[in-house]
């Protein structure tokens, strides 16, 4: 590989104005009820380096089983895809993804890197370090949600798509098979797809996953409300509402939400709108769904994907599914 790599970077949200979807998406959420808002006003700058703060807890467990699984199988999945691009939804940092960037860089496939995010800074400060560690690296940069912008995703060469760190969790049942369907219309045969999931285990170990002592997740949901104070030139007051961790039994996914001890008037100045939430209703924020290994193969399976292997950790914690797309 020689040292000719390039740096591009696609900025889909300022180009498509999309912000303007998520916010009429703000106003019926806080209009209704429940209250359910999108996950993607979490993960701003601020947010995305909050998230970052999270996978480094000791009690968030996720981040490191993956890294295990990478570790130990990065060079299988590098020999049975065959592809020199690697794509990568919802990329943040790209920290952990370095593993397997490693294998395909040490094997001389690896062309080029699509880091796929809503945080523009964190992209291209990522694309950079990227850039710089893997010489002759063409790194095409898509600043989007992957929700919204699949069919943006560069084409011409045979492509595995990484999503990662069980981010298919904070997708309700419908929209998880919506935006799967989505993938696999945008992928060509003999592409492929790794997915990164948490799996069903112990509650106490989820939960406190979620509700870490530092409350560096409780800032993380909270910092929605700044969001939408900034992007909606809002006044919600922040301080006012506590963040609520909840194990849900029956769909076997955390809940987690924020709720005011007071009740809140609040005005959203750029859509001319006013807002009231009762003292105790709770704001839907974001959830985290947990897998079933044979239930999420067989979805996966409906919907055009062929499973050609499951790796987990030593724990079973967390299991990363190797997926071809079907003719």
């Amino acid at each position: 590989m020689d040292d000719s790599g390039s740096i591009r970077v696609d900025d889909h949200i300022v180009a498509e104005s999309s912000g303007a979807p998520l916010r009429d998406e703000a106003v019926r959420a806080l209009r209704g009820s429940p209250k359910v808002l999108s996950p993607s006003w979490l993960y701003d700058d601020r947010g995305s380096e909050l998230f970052d703060e999270i996978t480094r807890l000791d009690v968030y467990y996720p981040t490191e089983a993956e890294r295990s699984i990478l570790r130990a199988h990065a060079a299988d999945i590098a020999d049975t895809t065959g592809v020199d691009t690697i794509v990568e939804l919802g990329s943040g940092t790209s920290d952990k993804t370095r593993t397997l960037l490693d294998a395909f860089h040490d094997r001389g496939m690896l062309r080029r890197f699509v880091p796929v995010d809503v945080s523009r800074a964190t992209l291209v400060d990522s694309a950079h370090a990227l850039a710089e560690r893997y010489r002759g690296l063409d790194v095409h940069a898509v600043v989007g949600d992957f929700t919204l912008h699949l069919h943006h995703l560069p084409q011409g060469r045979r492509r595995l798509v990484a999503f990662l760190g069980g981010t298919i969790g904070n997708l309700f049942v419908e929209e998880r098979r919506a935006f799967l369907g989505a993938l696999a219309d945008v992928l060509q045969s003999g592409e492929w797809l790794l997915l990164g999931v948490d799996l069903v285990k112990p509650v106490q170990r989820i939960v406190d996953a979620y509700d870490d002592r530092q409350g560096v997740t409780a800032a993380f949901v909270g910092n929605a409300l700044h969001v939408l104070n900034r992007e909606l030139a809002a006044d919600f007051d922040v301080g006012a509402f506590d963040y609520v961790p909840m194990w849900d039994a029956r769909e076997e996914r955390m809940d987690l939400r924020l709720r005011p001890s007071e009740p809140q008037h609040v005005r959203l100045d750029a859509v001319d709108v006013d807002i009231d939430i009762a003292a105790g209703e709770e704001l839907r924020v974001e959830i985290s769904a947990k897998f079933r290994i044979d239930r999420l193969t067989d979805e996966l399976d409906e919907l055009g994907f062929a499973t050609r292997h499951v790796w987990t950790d030593d724990l079973g914690d967390f299991a990363l599914l190797l997926a071809a797309r079907r003719d």
